[in-house]
């Protein structure tokens, strides 16, 4: 009999020097039933890791990579990156109201990334 290990990820919500959750603070800001939808879709990247493809997920350079959540038309977007010990860490997150990724936001999500590794080195 072979067994299979199964191992999944574990998600934590970048928290900046100061305390502050950013992703956190933006998934529960959002309405209702698109929270719930970010929530299951957040479970489902915990669950696939590295494996999650589109329509779910996408890479935007830099190791930094986008969770895509839409719902009845709206669309948000959760910035995430993946970091030792099977963590995925979800820095920033948008109302996305055009077909552009905002530069700012990415840049955001890129400086929680280095702000993140360079406090937790391993």
């Amino acid at each position: 009999m072979k067994m299979v290990l199964c191992v999944s990820w574990k998600v934590e919500y970048y928290k900046t020097e100061s305390g502050k959750t950013p992703a956190y603070d933006f998934i529960v800001g959002l309405p209702v039933k698109m929270r719930a939808k970010a929530f299951r879709e957040i479970a489902l990247l915990e669950e696939l890791g590295t494996k999650i493809k589109m329509p779910y997920s996408r890479p935007m350079g830099d190791g930094i990579h986008e969770l895509r959540i839409q719902f009845a038309g709206d669309i948000s977007r959760v910035f995430y990156f993946f970091f030792v010990r099977r963590k995925i860490i979800l820095t920033n997150g948008f109302i996305k109201k055009t077909d552009q990724t905002p530069p700012e936001e990415l840049q955001t999500a890129r400086d929680y990334k280095s702000s993140f590794e360079r406090r937790n080195k391993t």
